[in-house]
């Protein structure tokens, strides 16, 4: 059967966006699909960690999202009208030269997604809305989606990044475990509000210790507010402009009319779901239709928008580059143990047991036990750099490595020692002096900018290791 694509990517959320974004980029023939007939409105998840800035850098997004957002406001804690005192609601951190994003940044997910439809779009690339994948069939040669309005499309592969419900997901019969984080319901919503000051994340706790707080936190590069409230067990939320001026002005000092209008509403209960596969055939799971997190801490987005960039570079390297499909298979292998524990980490952060600190900033996160993953050199000391960790920003011989990285390449870093006689084919090589968290040695920089080879010096492991993913590496 002839193909429409090579690959079809269904839902226009940040995971969908970023996936055809990094597919683009590599000249692979993809389509992302929406059934919706515009993006997603809603602020929802608001925070830009600092590796998904790296990421962003990587995909060309990164000044625009910088432009169109900010810092998080420090926390103002008010009880009965009157302020008790600022709080930070991040541990803070310093910018280094490893890592020289340090703290999240604000942008409202219905911007991060307008940024990334663009550059899509820039680099050819586009969304079909109003297009509802209803089911999928696949064989040994490619998966047939099936639309609620009657019509099928066919590709090679098929990335399903349509939410935490799934279409996909349950037409595969794939199941989700998970569990309830909070069963109190709570309330998201953008507003436009008079009375606060946009300096401050506003909290207003109950004064009884029920589950009833209300936080209002100025919407950075925006003239909203996001208002999320939580509701004792089973309360039924009221998501009219009436029931949301109602709640702010019951749990606050301000008056029902200071809500100027309501721009988007929603409720939820937070749940941690995950599924028990990520990919069955040709079809790959991505973002929550892969795992769902409770939105404290800010790492579902950031998650969702990683395993994208996992899987791009695979998918590119089987599409376009000769590598055999079995490359497929590490995706999988590597983001399922990821994202399960990162909703361990979220669930903590929304029960108060973990801090939003230097694990939610998600630099720590690697592969060293993925089967992609060479570390050839006989010692390495404890807490030092290791093949299958975050490849860290420098600068070696007036080089920003970055600036090396950045693109659908691989990056040889050789430090302190000989690059490969003759070098690596279509690879570029950096080389300098030993440095920094790196040290000496040869470091292979996967496409997303993860170390994938180790080694003291050239060896034929190197060029055995990187014909694993086709001839332009």
């Amino acid at each position: 059967m002839e193909t429409d694509t090579d690959v079809l990517v269904v839902g226009a959320g940040p995971t969908g966006l970023a996936l055809g974004v990094d597919l683009a980029r590599r000249g692979v023939d993809a389509l992302v699909l929406e059934r919706a007939e515009g993006l997603f409105p809603g602020s929802r998840g608001k925070g830009v960690q600092p590796r998904t800035m790296e990421v962003f850098d990587d995909l060309g997004v990164l000044g625009a999202i910088r432009a169109a957002g900010g810092g998080y406001p420090v926390g103002m804690v008010w009880q009965n009208g009157e302020r008790l005192g600022e709080h930070p609601m991040f541990d803070p951190a310093e910018a280094s030269e490893d890592s020289p994003y340090d703290e999240p940044w604000m942008v409202p997910q219905w911007r991060t997604q307008e940024i990334l439809l663009a550059r899509l779009e820039e680099l050819g690339g586009e969304v079909a809305f109003g297009r509802e994948v209803t089911g999928v069939g696949q064989d040994a040669d490619g998966v047939t989606a099936h639309l609620a309005r009657g019509r099928t499309l066919r590709a090679r592969y098929l990335v399903a990044a349509d939410g935490g419900r799934s279409a996909v997901r349950r037409a595969l019969g794939v199941a989700m475990t998970g569990e309830t984080v909070d069963p109190s319901p709570m309330l998201v919503a953008d507003v436009r509000i008079t009375g606060l000051d946009r300096e401050h994340w506003h909290v207003f706790p109950p004064a009884d210790g029920s589950p009833a707080f209300l936080a209002v936190c100025p919407l950075a590069g925006t003239e909203d507010f996001q208002v999320v409230a939580q509701f004792p067990e089973g309360t039924a939320v009221d998501l009219t402009p009436d029931g949301i001026r109602k709640v702010v002005a019951e749990r606050s000092h301000l008056a029902p009319e200071d809500v100027t209008e309501v721009r988007w509403a929603s409720d939820f209960r937070p749940r941690a779901a995950l599924a028990d596969r990520f990919a069955a055939g040709r079809v790959f799971l991505a973002g929550d239709a892969a795992h769902v997190h409770s939105p404290a801490g800010g790492q579902g987005l950031n998650t969702s928008v990683q395993d994208a960039y996992n899987l791009g570079w695979k998918l590119g390297a089987v599409l376009s580059g000769g590598a055999p499909a079995a490359l497929l298979d590490s995706y999988e292998e590597e983001r399922r143990p990821i994202a399960a524990g990162v909703l361990g980490l979220s669930t903590g952060v929304h029960r108060g047991e973990v801090r939003r600190g230097g694990a939610t900033r998600q630099l720590g996160l690697g592969y060293r036990d993925s089967s992609l993953t060479a570390e050839t050199r006989a010692a390495v000391p404890d807490g030092a750099l290791r093949a299958g960790d975050r490849a860290p920003d420098g600068t070696v011989d007036g080089v920003r490595l970055f600036d090396a990285f950045r693109g659908p390449h691989w990056t040889l870093l050789a430090l302190g020692v000989d690059a490969p006689e003759g070098g690596l084919g279509a690879v570029p090589v950096v080389r300098g002096a030993a440095h920094g968290a790196y040290g000496a040695g040869l470091f292979l920089v996967r496409p997303d900018g993860y170390v994938g080879w180790a080694g003291a010096g050239d060896e034929p492991g190197l060029r055995r290791y990187l014909a694993r993913f086709g001839p332009t590496g």
